[in-house]
């Protein structure tokens, strides 16, 4: 269907791979549009049949519990984005010469000739927080934004809708980039690369490259972490049009076309005049909740693509200033007896969990959960000399202990074998029993949650009820 905007659907056969957040919307507006669409769903749940009623009411036809048929006559498959390409319904579309989008690539093909251009951002950690930021300080510019896409408002809401925008800012989760071969970003952001959803992606280099394919086109600005190599050498890669420029983020003191950090203050030398020369601050690191390093790393990220957006430097500060993070995301939930409880269940990963360690100088340590095919020698070795304690919980508490075993062997652990209701609240009194005044009890699992809670959202509300429990 080439690499254009999609005028006239009228007949044509569409199928849309999976229902859910992306696969619904999909479906309404490809049939809104005179498509004839099919909708093949693995699952046959409960809530795939409320969905699939709706749609078929619409005169949509739903295959529930067959997602690996090509149905006859396809001449397009829109994806959700977490259907992994090794599918057999994907192969069998391509060796029947039928395209593969994902629902990026949808809302991208169907935007409007004036549709506000996209600012996005992806990168192992931080991608939300970076977004939300993002939308905060283009908010405080008094431009009409909204933050979308893998944050939870879909982009075809957002694209399709009565509202109209300035500017969108846009979470793209690997995935999605995958599935999205056509997209071109106004500027756009990787903040970070380390291994993830590998099983899904099949090795590194291809999860780095799907990274890497939010720079393609862009018209202003790749935004890079200074830090990170790997996300500098996606720049490299990228083809993008003339006058597109790499500007870096560091913690540290910025260099022309950087965004950095001088005596507490966020300076940028890449979007001002002269800047072999010249500075602009832009806010204060205190301006930043919570100032953790990883946060400021994403608020220097936001603050460049706003710049390149040509956001004046005190929106950048009012922006930071109205932003409150969401929960779960090294959050502080209480001081008792002089030590600080802080929440960062968002941490699923090694190189998240990583990044929090970081943020503090003595550590009793909450961690386990679901590995997902990680291992924990780096991570602990890197952070051997914060920790104080560590309390391990989850299916998969074992590599972690060996992992410290290994690496810390001084470090006192406490190896929690249960999955009941309170084991929270029993790996928060053994963290408060190995802490001492000044410290910091810090859940921060990286791993998954899904052995003991529906999401990390649950198991970081379990740790702040048993915080609150203790204090009282």
């Amino acid at each position: 269907m080439g690499s254009g905007q999609v005028t006239d659907w009228q007949g044509r056969h569409v199928t849309v791979a999976g229902l859910g957040v992306s696969g619904v919307p999909a479906a309404r507006a490809l049939h809104a549009r005179g498509a004839v669409v099919t909708v093949v769903n693995d699952g046959d749940d409960a809530r795939a049949r409320e969905q699939a009623a709706e749609l078929e009411a619409l005169g949509v036809t739903v295959r529930l519990g067959d997602g690996a048929t090509l149905p006859e006559g396809t001449e397009l498959i829109v994806t959700a984005p977490g259907w992994k390409p090794d599918k057999p319904l994907f192969q069998a579309a391509r060796a029947a010469g039928v395209d593969i989008w994902g629902d990026v690539e949808l809302a991208w093909r169907l935007r409007g000739p004036d549709a506000a251009p996209w600012l996005a951002v992806t990168g192992t950690n931080g991608k939300t927080t970076t977004v939300q930021m993002l939308a905060s300080i283009l908010t405080a510019a008094g431009l009409r934004t909204a933050a979308v896409g893998n944050i939870g408002v879909s982009l075809l809401d957002a694209v399709l809708g009565d509202e109209e925008y300035d500017v969108l800012a846009v979470e793209l989760s690997s995935y999605q980039l995958h599935w999205a071969p056509s997209l071109r970003a106004h500027s756009a952001a990787v903040l970070n690369l380390a291994p993830d959803h590998l099983d899904w992606h099949g090795s590194m280099e291809a999860y780095a490259r799907d990274k890497g394919r939010i720079y393609e086109g862009n018209r202003v600005a790749c935004v890079y972490n200074v830090a990170d190599k790997l996300t500098e050498d996606l720049v490299r890669e990228a083809d993008v049009e003339e006058g597109c420029r790499a500007v870096g983020f560091t913690l540290g003191t910025p260099g022309p076309s950087q965004l950095g950090v001088v005596d507490g203050i966020l300076v940028d030398r890449a979007f001002v005049e002269n800047r072999q020369k010249n500075a602009q601050e832009l806010a204060e690191v205190s301006d930043v909740v919570p100032s953790a390093p990883h946060n400021i790393a994403n608020a220097l990220a936001a603050a460049a693509l706003a710049r390149a957006f040509g956001v004046p430097a005190t929106a950048v500060r009012d922006g930071l200033r109205n932003f409150t993070p969401d929960a779960h995301r090294i959050a502080h939930v209480a001081d008792v007896d002089g030590v600080a409880y802080i929440d960062d269940s968002k941490a699923t990963n090694t190189h998240a969990a990583e990044a929090s360690l970081a943020s503090y100088e003595s550590i009793v340590w909450i961690a386990g959960g679901l590995a997902k095919g990680a291992t924990f020698d780096e991570l602990v070795a890197r952070s051997a000399g914060r920790l104080r304690g560590a309390v391990l919980i989850g299916a998969d508490r074992a590599l972690i202990r060996e992992a410290l075993a290994r690496h810390a062997p001084e470090v006192p652990v406490v190896d929690l074998d249960r999955a009941d209701t309170g084991a929270m609240l029993a790996a928060v009194r053994e963290a408060r029993r190995l802490a001492v005044e000044g410290d910091t009890v810090l859940l921060a699992p990286a791993c998954a949650s899904m052995d003991m809670f529906a999401n990390y959202n649950q198991r970081g509300d379990a740790f702040a009820q048993a915080v609150r429990e203790l204090g009282a």
